[in-house]
């Protein structure tokens, strides 16, 4: 899948995911007001106008872009309902032809991240029939358990051609309270970038790139340049451009000298441009058009 990744990129010279992260307060009022109006103040009808919002985001970008990065979290606050839009999304997104970055920071001892490594990008076994879950190209995967948590997720990235981005340096304000203690005089995050590398070493595609990716903040420039040359062959994911602060600018040394190696995610940039006063002119109503736009403007701005 990470040959998959790279293809789309390169056809499509847009190294972006589109984060489908959609908070209510995200929606245009339009929208929510016909799905409580259909399915009452209810659990469905949020789900549902999550739903009618991402189909309309994906419509209007899915030829400018090569993957999504659907964020579970926004879906799972909104209970069972909110889940099956989740695997509804991810779905509807496949047949449009991305890439699928489930954004799920999954971890935890082995048996458990089997189980979740089979539910999001592996299959189960019914009786005589194997069956899959949510369905996801690649995951987000949480380190801190080690090895034992990771591995379930490499198992299942080399049967069957799926991938991971492992947290590395993450865009949050507090993530250097972890992730930049010093270790015997080396920052915590560059060990785990020897372990992405370890853990990837098996799993190169025709393209050169790992399977095993690493997720790398915008917000940490600095650290994003050391951490490209410590994983050589590992895809970045690159949060926190845009509404956290990132910019194109400040990016060029997450990416090789071929041009590759880093993809960027902006989530409520996209999907929520009508809101800021660069897109206001396209109103709630053309919302989409809005993030089609924010799109073309990032995919610019990324070119350096």
């Amino acid at each position: 899948m990470i040959d998959e990744l790279v293809r789309q990129i390169q056809e499509k010279n847009a190294p972006v995911v589109v984060g489908l992260d959609p908070m209510l307060s995200y929606i245009p009022e339009h929208i929510v007001i016909q799905a409580t109006g259909e399915k009452g103040e209810t659990l469905e009808a949020a789900a549902e106008a999550v739903w009618q919002f991402n189909k309309a985001i994906v419509d209007a970008t899915y030829d400018l872009i090569p993957a999504v990065k659907p964020q579970i979290a926004m879906y799972e606050q909104f209970g069972v309902p909110g889940v099956a839009v989740f695997a509804k999304t991810v779905e509807y997104c496949k047949e449009k032809g991305l890439v699928v970055i489930g954004d799920v920071k999954r971890g935890d001892i082995g048996s458990t991240s089997a189980a979740y490594a089979a539910g999001h990008i592996g299959s189960v076994k019914i009786g005589g029939k194997v069956l899959r879950g949510f369905q996801e190209d690649f995951i987000t995967v949480n380190p801190y358990l080690g090895t034992d948590g990771v591995k379930p997720f490499v198992d299942v990235c080399r049967e069957a051609d799926k991938g991971i981005f492992v947290l590395v340096k993450t865009s949050n304000p507090s993530s250097g309270e972890f992730q930049d203690r010093l270790v015997d005089g080396k920052a915590l995050y560059e060990y785990v970038a020897d372990k992405v590398n370890e853990w990837g070493e098996d799993c190169v595609g025709a393209c050169g790139y790992s399977a095993v990716g690493a997720v790398v903040g915008a917000t940490y420039p600095e650290q994003g340049k050391l951490l490209r040359a410590l994983m050589p062959k590992a895809y970045i994911l690159v949060p926190g451009y845009g509404a956290q602060g990132g910019k194109g600018k400040d990016l060029v040394h997450f990416f090789n000298a071929d041009g590759l190696g880093a993809i960027v995610n902006s989530s409520r940039g996209i999907i929520a441009a009508y809101k800021q006063e660069q897109y206001a002119g396209f109103g709630a109503e053309h919302f989409a058009e809005a993030a089609r736009q924010a799109v073309v403007d990032m995919i610019e701005d990324l070119r350096f």
